[in-house]
Formats: C-alpha cells, sequence, structure tokens
C-alpha cells in the first residue's frame, strides 16, 4: 500500500466543536514540577542526541521520558526565608554507550545547564540523579545514518487546528507570565504557575495558581495588592469577557505566611510538591479534555525513531497546515498510527477529520492528501528541529 492509499480523509459538515457550550484547558508553566521533569529530560535528550551525532554520526537508541522530581521543604518568610531539603530529580531510561564519554555525564550536564538557564541560580539547587542502563539489543538497529529510522514503539499522535479563543486565551496567559521579567510588577511572580481555563457559553474564566517569592513581599497587605495588579495585568490583555482568579486558597484574614501561596524559590517543588513526565502539557502547551489528544510523554523521547514524539508533533503541524491552507477547512484533526519496525515515514494509519461547512471539492480533499504527503517527506527536517530545541514538545 502507497502512502497516498493509506491515508483515510473524512469530511463532515458540521456541527462544528466550537459550538460547545462548555470546555476547559490547562497549562503548566515553566516552573512546575511537571514541566520540570519534561523540560530536563528534553534537554538531555537533545544532548544525548548531537554527542551520537559527533561520535557515530547518527542518533543512536535511547529514551529519556521517565523522570521523578521529588519534592524538598522550606521555610518561607516575608522578606526572605530558606530552603530546608533540596529537591531531587531522578531520570531514568536506556541509552546507548558513548565511546569518549559517559552518557551519564552528557545527560547530569545538559540537564544542570538548563535548569540554570530557566531557573537561574535557584536551578543549581536541585540534585540531579541520572540512572541510565543499555538499550535492548533487538531496538538498536532502528536507527541508521545512511536512511530514515524505524519505529522503535507502536504509538499514535494527534494533533488539532484551530484553537479556541480559551485556549488562546490561556497560552497568552502562560506567554506574559515566561516573559514577566520587563515588569517591575511581576518580580514577585516566581516562574511555577498552572494556568486552568473554563468557558461557559461565552464567559471564560482563568484561575491561576502562581507562587510567589518571599524576598519580594514584605507582609499579608502587600501581598494582596501585588496579586491584585497581577490579576488587573493580565485581564487587561485578554481582551475578552474573562474573570481571572489566582490563588484561590489564599486566606484574607491571614496574619502570617502560611495563609498565602508564598515560597521561598517560586517553585512549588520547595513545598514538597513532585513532579513526572508527560504529566503536564501536551505538544501544543496544553492540556484538553474536551479534545482528541495522545497520553504519550513527548519530552525525553528519542527525536529520531519514537513517533510518540514525532508524529504528535507531526498531528497538530499538519493539522494547522490544512486549517490554514484548504479554503473552507474549519477544523481539522489529525491521527497516525506507527508499528513498531516500520519506516517512521510509513505509518500503519493516517486518518485526517476535516469540519467543512460547505464540504471540499475533490481537488480539495488532493489538496489535503498532498499537504499530508509533504509532510512525512519532511520527516528528516523535523528530526533536526527535535534534535537543536527549534520546536516545544511540551
Amino acid at each position: 500500500m502507497t502512502i497516498m492509499e493509506n491515508i483515510a480523509i473524512a469530511i463532515s459538515r458540521g456541527p462544528s466543536w466550537r459550538g460547545e457550550q462548555t470546555e476547559m484547558c490547562e497549562h503548566k508553566g515553566i516552573g512546575h514540577p511537571d514541566s520540570l521533569c519534561d523540560g530536563a529530560v528534553e534537554a538531555a535528550a537533545r544532548a544525548l542526541c548531537r554527542a551520537y551525532f559527533e561520535a557515530y554520526g547518527a542518533v543512536q537508541h535511547f529514551n529519556l521520558d521517565k523522570a521523578l522530581l521529588i519534592g524538598g521543604m522550606s521555610a518561607p518568610k516575608f522578606g526572605g526565608g530558606k530552603v530546608l531539603r533540596s529537591t531531587r530529580l531522578i531520570v531514568s531510561g536506556p541509552v546507548t554507550e558513548l565511546p569518549s564519554a559517559k552518557a551519564e555525564l552528557v545527560v547530569e550536564q545538559a540537564i544542570r545547564e538548563y535548569l540554570a538557564t530557566s531557573l537561574g541560580d535557584i536551578g543549581n539547587d536541585i540534585r540531579i540523579e541520572p540512572i541510565l542502563r543499555p538499550s535492548a539489543p533487538n531496538l538498536r538497529r532502528v536507527t541508521n545514518a545512511a536512511s530514515l529510522s524505524l519505529s522503535n514503539d507502536t504509538s499514535f499522535g494527534v494533533g488539532y487546528a484551530p484553537l479556541s479563543s480559551l485556549e488562546r486565551a490561556v497560552l497568552l496567559i502562560a506567554d506574559l507570565l515566561r516573559s514577566r521579567a520587563d515588569r517591575g510588577m511581576f518580580e514577585a511572580a516566581g516562574l511555577d504557575y498552572k494556568v486552568m481555563g473554563s468557558r461557559l457559553g461565552a464567559h471564560h474564566r482563568l484561575t491561576l495558581a502562581l507562587a510567589f517569592v518571599d524576598r519580594c513581599v514584605q507582609g499579608v497587605d502587600e501581598y494582596f495588592i501585588l496579586k491584585g495588579r497581577i490579576g488587573s495585568y493580565l485581564a487587561e490583555h485578554i481582551g475578552t469577557d474573562c474573570e481571572i482568579a489566582i490563588n484561590t486558597l489564599d486566606r484574607r484574614d491571614a496574619c502570617d505566611e502560611s495563609g498565602i501561596y508564598l515560597t521561598v524559590t517560586g517553585l512549588s517543588a520547595e513545598h514538597g510538591d513532585d513532579g513526572q513526565v508527560g504529566r503536564g502539557n501536551r505538544v501544543n502547551g496544553l492540556i484538553t479534555p474536551y479534545r482528541p489528544m495522545s497520553l504519550e510523554a513527548a519530552a525525553g523521547k528519542n527525536p529520531a525513531s519514537h513517533v510518540g514524539k514525532l508524529y504528535n508533533v507531526l498531528a497538530h503541524r499538519l493539522a494547522s497546515h490544512i486549517q490554514a491552507s484548504v479554503d473552507g477547512a474549519d477544523e481539522v484533526v489529525v491521527r497516525l498510527l506507527s508499528g513498531i519496525g516500520r519506516p517512521i515515514d510509513q505509518p500503519q494509519l493516517f486518518a485526517i477529520d476535516v469540519v467543512a461547512e460547505r464540504g471540499l471539492s475533490s481537488a480539495q480533499e488532493q489538496q489535503v492528501r498532498e499537504l499530508a504527503t509533504l509532510q512525512l517527506a519532511q520527516l528528516p527536517a523535523l528530526v533536526n528541529e527535535l534534535v537543536y530545541g527549534t520546536v516545544a514538545v511540551f
């Protein structure tokens, strides 16, 4: 069966998913314990790929998509407290050994650099414990310097387009919090935040869990003033019928630090909050229970051969291309299924669902097929993007 024959296209005239009465979705920020795990193993995976290129001329078999962040302990205090027990990060996975360096050293150094870059000095206080072992002999043959890799798993990827107004609002808030460094009012806001969005009809509500840094807050009254300013700033930038609530467990009558969300580092991990790879954002930066999505942990997976990573990125990318390029394609869902041992550009099943109120002509349907085939042909370029970190996976 050729690739073109393997593409199944279903066209529906509606109703549009966007007509649903309710919706919810969330985003976990860069300092969230789950995101810290995702970011750490993804940085380690990219570093291993580069080391394999240098040593072997091709990415070798490995997977680093298992990690556990074990939270520490702290004593936050207005004006500045202290960390009592450090956070630990355990990373495990099968790897192909390197001839000139220990894979553990490559992994640990890459994670250390990532934490320092993304968190600043507080990243240096996280203990890193790589626990690696040799990969299975029969899986080592999935990579080949002369051709595309074979899939090292039977797995699927799924993506959709376009984003809803709620999803865009959640991502906008996340972007504003991530780029807070240029605004003095955000100085007290830590890097650990979670944005939960809900919609009832046209009304949007965003609930934020946002860690505040104790050295930037001098008392309970100042905390609530700062929280109000941040909420107002975010609301101004949403520009829609949107309600924003921040740290809803806070007590207005709190007389000390115990009644509010105050941290030493700006991370909930210091309060014993644990994290794991794959429990956070999907490859489009969102967790979307109303949408089709895979439970695969893309972060840390081998970008050359693990379709649990490749196909999830490809599915979202193709859905966006189709929705933007094919006139009349209102909504698109893409699903790809691999088979272990198959070339990564030859999925078992390539299913594309299109909602088009006016339908699609045969020429437009052919355009969809050609876009799908083109994306498969461009998989080597996608592999390189993932190796060098130019495309996000969480």
